[in-house]
């Protein structure tokens, strides 16, 4: 049997998902078969395994870590909201179907032999299991029939290290509140507290982090610095969102939907010298971009219907017009052909006009295309025909079929990695292009490609670097992640902590 440790949080994003991931790292280093675990995430961001199940990006990111295959297993049940009150509910990688809040939470009970069952199959294959929690455990209005803080805790038999963010400031409140609002038997499960997310002088600090320990009878385990890694974000509180002012030689801008997925697809841009990559959210904030990226959304007629309303379609509309190439991605791209039409009701019902770049048209299917490929590029023209023959990889996960309109030519060929189908994917115009795939641009190659077509047209020959390998870029973010968490962290205690379980 494997031996848990939780990681819950004060509030949604204090960096859960990051010291999880960070304790991965850690453990696989000290020589132990470790796994991540998280029995309900959601998130936007999601992604399929070799199997063609959907997960969420957070426990990928965390299975990266640890230097495993992702699994279903280690995210049993995925919510990807589709309004203000709803969600499409996933369970082990599988639509269930899309339910109101208040269904959900009436029924969720009924899937903890799920949970039991993905989590004991890592139980009985690894040595440590790194469990995230969700929110904040002091939910009051929540906490009856709760899967995924102290009702997994108690579930699992871990023992809790509660982290909060004192860069929003009150953490000492942060975490004092929530610990006062648990039940007794829950706060006994409390091990450890970490303070992240820190910048400044500690020596300032240790005088509250004395008191807290006194008033709490908990100790803080470690007290982290606002580490400088470049990890993949868990949903759209991202804070890549707000960093997004500076323009440099090469200038990506990203339309930040309301309901935007999978803007983890542009990442790899970020890590290139001389490219900015900016999400923007009305018309003042576009400016003139060398590229203009249409990313993923759960809601693709909605979020077009926002962007409209906006006056963000008419400007990406007159950027195009004035030679500004678009990509779309997912619903991005369906966004940019003629017409989208709902008949079965699984968005918003009826037909939206597109954008009417792409001689495409799109219609939604109850049944969800979930997969990964490989291909490459067809022959492509306007500034990207370099790409034209290049390999790539990635994986779909959309409702809704797109369809070449006469005149409308397909993008790429690619084949099915799960059922070995051959198929055509996409389609391009005249400096527009769009595809199903996500992580079409994690290749170097493609990147590195791609920028250099956006340099060359304006005459740059210089200041602008290549893309790295981004799974190589990724794997020296974890190991600074691992290191700078073993600086700041006692991880003799916390290792003392892990083994004793939640005995007193």
């Amino acid at each position: 049997m494997a031996k848990p440790i939780m990681i819950q949080g004060t509030m949604s994003n204090v960096g859960k998902s990051v010291v999880a991931a960070g304790l991965c790292r850690i453990f696989r280093q000290d020589g132990y078969r470790v796994a991540p675990f998280k029995s309900q995430n959601m998130a936007l961001n999601s992604f399929i395994t070799k199997e063609g199940l959907e997960m969420g990006r957070a426990q990928v990111m965390q299975a990266e870590a640890a230097g495993i295959e992702p699994s279903v297993k280690m995210n049993p049940i995925l919510l990807k909201p589709t309004n203000d009150v709803g969600s499409q509910v996933i369970v082990n990688g599988e639509v269930l179907g899309n339910m109101s809040a208040r269904d959900y939470f009436a029924m969720k009970r009924t899937l903890i032999p799920q949970i039991q069952e993905a989590y004991q199959s890592l139980d009985r294959e690894y040595d440590i299991i790194v469990i995230e929690g969700a929110g904040s455990p002091a939910e009051i209005n929540l906490k009856q029939d709760d899967i995924v803080n102290m009702g997994m805790a108690k579930l699992a038999g871990a023992p809790v290290l509660l982290v909060g963010d004192i860069d929003r400031g009150g953490v000492f409140a942060q975490l004092i509140g929530t610990v006062d609002l648990l039940e007794p038997q829950e706060r006994e499960l409390v091990k450890g507290f970490i303070i992240n997310k820190f910048r400044g002088d500690k020596t300032i600090l240790d005088p509250g982090i004395q008191m807290l320990e006194e008033r709490a009878g908990i100790p803080v385990a470690g007290v982290t610095p606002y580490l400088s890694v470049s990890l993949e974000d868990e949903d759209s509180l991202s804070e890549r969102f707000g960093a997004g002012g500076k323009v440099d030689l090469i200038d990506l801008a990203v339309i930040r939907l309301p309901r935007i997925s999978n803007f983890t697809d542009f990442n790899i841009f970020e890590s290139m010298e001389g490219v900015s990559l900016r999400y923007v959210s009305s018309p003042s904030q576009l400016g003139n971009p060398d590229l203009i990226l249409l990313p993923g959304t759960k809601n693709t007629m909605k979020d077009l219907l926002w962007m409209r309303s906006q006056g963000l379609e008419a400007a990406v509309l007159k950027a195009h017009g004035a030679g500004t190439p678009v990509f779309g991605i997912c619903g991005g791209y369906q966004m940019l052909g003629k017409k989208i039409t709902d008949l079965q009701g699984v968005e918003e019902g009826g037909t939206v006009r597109g954008m009417g770049l792409l001689d495409t048209e799109t219609i939604f299917e109850a049944e969800k295309a979930r997969t990964r490929v490989s291909g490459k590029f067809l022959e492509l023209n306007g500034i990207f025909s370099s790409l034209s023959g290049r390999s790539f990889t990635g994986y779909e996960i959309h409702m809704g079929k797109t369809a070449l309109l006469p005149g409308g030519r397909p993008a790429s060929q690619m084949e099915d990695q799960v059922t070995g189908e051959k198929k055509e994917d996409g389609c391009c115009g005249e400096n527009v292009y769009g595809t199903y795939v996500h992580g079409i641009f994690d290749r170097e190659e493609i990147a590195t490609e791609l920028v250099k077509a956006l340099a060359k047209a304006k005459g740059i020959q210089e200041g602008v670097g290549t893309a790295v390998d981004f799974s190589a870029f990724k794997e020296t973010q974890y190991d600074l992640l691992a290191q700078g968490l073993r600086e700041h962290l006692d991880m003799e205690r916390i290792y003392d902590i892990l083994w004793k379980g939640i005995q007193k």
